[in-house]
């Protein structure tokens, strides 16, 4: 029997024979005409499809067939697609805002479901899933997109993923930090076994740091999977190993398409390496792409998948190397008592667990690990399975910051696991050589190794948001979280969107409810920076829920800030009801808003209005006072605003502006006022004076209402007299009378008019002067009464508002009173107005300067100079005050 023929012997009992041809063509770009995703390699439904690597001819026709198909369908298609190439974009983008923007409110619906701290771990489930859905919905999203439009989808699910990925692993560690590690203290000590299973179990019971680790690898591994469960791979129908190989040896001086090289000549699984000859090319090329899915595999933890990849293609021994690593178990060993339900009752012997020469198969799989006869993939794929770090970073070193984590720690987890057992274990083990142990590390080498790694792009992840994040994390390092999250926020160029606020917003009230100690200043600050993305939002829900997770001098600046950002009553009244809700303190909110606003002053370069517009400015603090009207017990402090208000405006004789303000507060807030205390003795000081006040101004503004329409009943209404007409025409001279006659009458009914009105804006006008208690905006005594929310300071402000108050408007009445009686000729009541200025009960004339005060009695001299040229008395006016 030949060499060859002995080779085909041992192998004849793993072999599956193809069904087709073993011939393939070596310049073929695309040996495999079929593609599939990665997702259904292993699917029973994709074993009803021909996925073959071989062509026939009924199979050719069949694809020129469908090509012919295809492109008559692109032709018909070709038209309607570039039709609706822009709004699907358009569509698209949009659309994925619109889900993006969702997670908003979706977060804040699981936050809300889920209000028990003892429910933590199930709400970050619940954000997970509600990560997953949205992603979901991102996915169909980015199919119906057109090609080349589909960047900013891309964009937004890259993000969304990591997100869902980090809450994972917090999920995982924190679990069992907080669930597991509680348990540990019952964990008794481990006498020396004959288990490696045993002991290995053991020690992830007691062993958090290295559990964490495990827990990181499957995390590292399940996110690797679900990234690439979409990716594009070769398939093939189940063959033997070698095929070309096989076909030229068996075919020696008749085969079509030859090796380029002389190839082995025996087929068992060391033949390269013992002959030192290759394979055929083909056939190396497929070793090359097999090894590669091999260790995809098992970089995704998908040992078994693996494996069963290995008998698809006819290579069963690597799926056998793939089992070495097993840990050795005897049930029989165990006793009767705990094995009872296996079957040890009836004498029966179980079988045997794992690799019993376990260290043998680990220190020949070093070897392979360092063997140059392979290529790095079988190196790697070997050397995750025995600690060989050098061979995984061979083929992980270019990949990503995830896959050299893996690698590091899958080395890590098997130093420790391999030390422990040797340590445990009544057997004698082979030594493993010193570079093995040399390896192993701490969690801080290994990300400083990440962080200075040779490859930028490995280097320069290191410090993207979401692999410090969980960085972190993984270290339970959470001060130093902190501060990394305080750099950020603190850095006007760091580019940090509104996804990645909602993260870190949770983030932070995650930490908070599991009890972590970390600065609360500075998740404030993340949290005021979230608050304020909200704001921009405008959900008022959303904003009031997260500003209640700030401390009080914050909810009343953040909240406040967003009131401002309304305008709609409706609107306005939604937001107080979302903040009484969530238990913010909407009184001292809507004072600080009100007075933040009427506190604001003109900007030097801003534009004069007209006489009797309005800037945004005091448009702005005039809407502002609507805070105040929603809640009745709040309508003594709406006065008290209004007050302020119309004091500063009147004191730029803007009455206007004083106006509007006037209108916003309802008619019947005096009325509430007392209600709200009982009756008007029981008042407290504030809302008494606040009361007087605002009927003042109520006085002051119907007074000049009064002059207004007295001003303009006197010069637009007064009867204009017709142009005489002499004419000899007696029809004409008939019409001219009758036009002097009817002028005359409406002339003399204008002045019975005129003096009812100057009557009537007399008493205006007076009733300012003659204003009862004290006088018009004098505080009536307190009566002992205490104003303890305001300082003396804010008192003394307003006092002196007051004081000047009314030396401006006071004397701009007087005037006013002393035109109309002019006017009107009631000079004898003019006289009159020297009495009131110079009453000692009142005393105006010290709100007048000696200038203004040479002024007007300059004014009120020429009445009496009038009554003299009308030869009446002069002094009729003190003549008729006396009687």
């Amino acid at each position: 029997m030949s060499q060859l023929e002995r080779s085909l012997l041992l192998l004849d009992e793993s072999v599956v024979k193809s069904k087709r041809g073993l011939l393939r063509s070596k310049d073929r770009e695309m040996r495999s005409p079929h593609l599939n995703q990665s997702a259904t390699l292993h699917d029973s439904s994709a074993m009803d499809f021909d996925m073959s690597v071989t062509v026939g001819p009924q199979e050719i026709r069949s694809f020129m067939l469908d090509a012919n198909n295809t492109r008559e369908q692109q032709q018909q298609l070709s038209g309607s697609r570039l039709s609706l190439a822009g709004s699907l974009a358009s569509v698209t983008g949009v659309g994925v805002k619109n889900r993006a923007d969702a997670l908003f409110g979706q977060f804040l619906e699981v936050l809300q479901r889920r209000s028990s701290e003892s429910e933590v771990f199930e709400t970050v489930e619940d954000l997970i899933e509600t990560l997953d859905e949205a992603l979901g919905g991102i996915g169909k999203i980015k199919g119906e997109a057109p090609l080349g439009r589909e960047r900013k989808v891309l964009a937004e699910e890259s993000w969304l993923s990591v997100e869902r990925d980090t809450w994972k692993l917090l999920f995982a560690l924190y679990k069992d930090r907080l669930v597991a590690q509680k348990e540990e203290l019952e964990v008794d000590d481990l006498p020396l076994v004959n288990s490696e299973r045993a002991i290995v179990e053991h020690l992830y019971a007691a062993n958090s740091t290295l559990r964490e680790y495990q827990l990181i690898v499957d995390w590292l591994e399940q996110t690797a999977l679900e990234r690439n469960r979409m990716q594009i791979g070769h398939f093939t129908d189940r063959t033997i190993a070698w095929e070309n190989t096989l076909h030229q040896l068996q075919n020696v001086g008749f085969t079509a398409f030859g090796s380029s090289r002389e190839i082995v000549r025996s087929l068992d699984p060391d033949a390269p390496a013992r002959e030192r000859r290759p394979l055929h090319d083909l056939d190396q090329e497929d070793q090359g792409r097999l090894s590669r899915q091999i260790f995809q595999e098992i970089r995704f933890g998908r040992i078994e998948d693996a494996q069963n990849l290995c008998e698809h293609c006819g290579q069963p021994w690597r799926a056998a190397i793939l089992e070495g690593w097993r840990l050795h178990h005897d049930p029989n060993y165990e006793p009767a008592a705990a094995t009872f339900g296996a079957g040890l009752a009836a004498n029966l012997k179980q079988a045997i667990e794992g690799n019993p020469r376990r260290d043998l198969w680990k220190k020949f799989a070093w070897k392979l690990a360092e063997s140059r006869s392979v290529d790095e993939h079988s190196r790697a794929m070997i050397g995750a399975f025995c600690g060989h770090l050098d061979a995984l970073l061979a083929v992980l070193g270019e990949q990503g910051w995830s896959d050299v984590l893996w690698a590091y720690l899958k080395v890590q987890i098997d130093i420790r696991v391999e030390s422990e057992i040797r340590s445990h274990c009544v057997k004698s083990y082979l030594p493993m050589p010193e570079r093995y142990w040399n390896n192993k590390m701490s969690l801080e080498q290994i990300f400083e190794e990440l962080e200075a790694h040779k490859n930028p792009r490995i280097k320069s992840t290191s410090r993207d948001v979401d692999r410090v994040i969980q960085k972190y994390l993984i270290l339970d390092d959470i001060p130093e979280l902190m501060r990394q999250l305080d750099q950020w926020l603190a850095d006007p160029t760091f580019p940090l969107t509104a996804q990645v606020l909602r993260f870190l917003a949770h983030l932070v009230l995650f930490v908070r409810q599991i009890g972590k100690q970390c600065q609360e200043d500075i998740g404030d600050r993340v949290i005021k920076r979230y608050v304020e993305c909200l704001i921009r939002i405008g959900d008022p829900q959303l904003v009031a829920f997260y500003t209640a997770a700030l401390p009080a001098d914050l909810q009343l600046l953040m909240y406040s800030n967003f009131l401002e950002t309304i305008r709609e009553s409706a609107a306005r009244k939604r937001a107080l009801e979302e903040a009484y809700n969530f238990g913010l303190d909407v009184p001292a909110i809507t004072v600080y808003t009100v007075e933040k606003v009427r506190n604001r002053e003109e900007a030097d370069d801003e534009e004069k209005p007209q006489e009797g517009d309005l800037t945004p400015l005091d448009q702005s603090k005039i809407s502002a006072l609507e805070w105040l009207v929603f809640y009745p017990d709040q309508r003594g402090e709406l006065l008290w605003q209004t007050n302020a208000l119309m004091r500063a405006v009147l004191a730029k004789r803007n009455v206007e502006a004083a106006r509007k303000a006037f209108a916003v507060v309802p008619a019947d807030t005096i009325q509430q006022i007392i209600n709200a205390y009982g009756s008007k003795d029981d008042l407290p000081h504030k809302e008494e004076v606040s009361i007087k006040e605002y009927l003042c101004h109520q006085t002051y503004l119907a007074a000049i209402d009064g002059y207004n329409d007295w001003v303009e009943y006197f010069y637009n209404m007064k009867p204009k007299r017709p142009q005489l007409i002499k004419s000899s025409n007696f029809t004409e001279r008939i019409a001219s009378e009758h036009r002097e006659q009817t002028y005359r009458m409406d002339l003399e009914r204008w002045h019975a008019q005129l003096q009812e009105q100057t009557t009537v804006t007399r008493d205006l006008l007076y009733n300012i002067l003659l204003f009862p208690e004290r006088g018009w905006l004098q505080d009536p005594d307190n009566g002992g009464k205490e104003s303890d929310d305001l300082n003396e300071e804010d008192w003394r402000h307003r006092t002196v508002q007051m004081d000047n108050l009314r030396k401006l408007c006071i004397p701009d009445v007087v005037l006013l009173l002393h035109q109309i009686f002019t006017l009107s000729g009631r000079y004898a009541e003019s006289l009159q107005l020297a009495d009131v200025i110079g009453s000692e009960q009142r005393q105006l004339y010290k709100l007048y300067s000696k200038h203004k005060l040479a002024e007007v009695m300059a004014k009120i001299a020429e009445s009496s100079l009038a009554l003299m040229n009308e030869k009446l008395d002069p002094f009729v006016g003190e003549e008729g005050r006396k009687k």
